[in-house]
């Protein structure tokens, strides 16, 4: 079973007022460190980026860049892109804001893959809102079904999934999927790592308020 990951580092960053990707997390970019995880539990990464130079330097000479044909387009067209790139059974889509996401969490949800009905088209963390998009896996054959939901000017993961099997993958420790989102967000991760991972972040990188907008 060949399972690819693709992180999505396109995003505007716009509520942040900076680029999350290149947030500091224990003295690394959290774009690298989303990287190296997939890196340890998945045979191939990509991440696809209008930006390329801009990351090319802080994560290794092997990674896998796909480029964007045009910026903010949304991660659902992001995705759409990287299929054409893509040969995999499995392929795990990751946000480039998970500062919590783990290797042993990884690799509980991809024991999981063998068990997934073979109609089911993907497989997500779920919360009250809907799916966790950006957080999970999808089969390597989703492109045409894809494709055809964009065509129909739709950009949403959320209808996208609603013509699709979907199965809930179960995460042990939600916050696991916690997005850094803005700068509360970012100061509020260093409370969460101290009490529910026993982890000290690094404040190195910390937003004061001239950084917001």
């Amino acid at each position: 079973m060949k399972i690819t990951t693709v992180i999505l580092a396109g995003g505007k960053s716009s509520r942040m007022g900076k680029d999350k990707a290149l947030l500091d997390i224990n003295g690394q970019p959290l774009l690298a460190k989303i990287y190296h995880i997939a890196q340890k539990c998945t045979d191939r990464v990509y991440v696809v980026t209008p930006w390329i130079e801009k990351y090319r330097s802080i994560l290794p000479l092997q990674c896998n860049f796909i480029s964007e044909s045009s910026s903010f387009q949304g991660g659902l067209i992001a995705f759409s892109e990287a299929l054409n790139y893509v040969k995999s059974d499995w392929i795990l889509l990751l946000a480039c804001d998970l500062p919590f996401l783990t290797v042993n969490e990884l690799k509980k949800w991809i024991n999981y893959l063998p068990n997934v009905n073979e109609k089911t088209m993907a497989i997500l963390p779920k919360n009250n809102k809907g799916w966790e998009c950006l957080c999970g896996f999808y089969r390597g054959n989703c492109q045409n079904s894809l494709l055809n939901s964009i065509e129909r000017k739709n950009r949403s993961f959320q209808r996208w999934l609603e013509t699709e099997i979907v199965e809930e993958l179960k995460v042990e420790n939600k916050q696991t999927l916690f997005n850094c989102n803005n700068p509360e967000d970012y100061q509020k991760l260093f409370i969460i790592s101290s009490k529910d991972f026993g982890t000290d972040f690094s404040k190195s990188d910390s937003l004061d308020n001239s950084e917001k907008r």
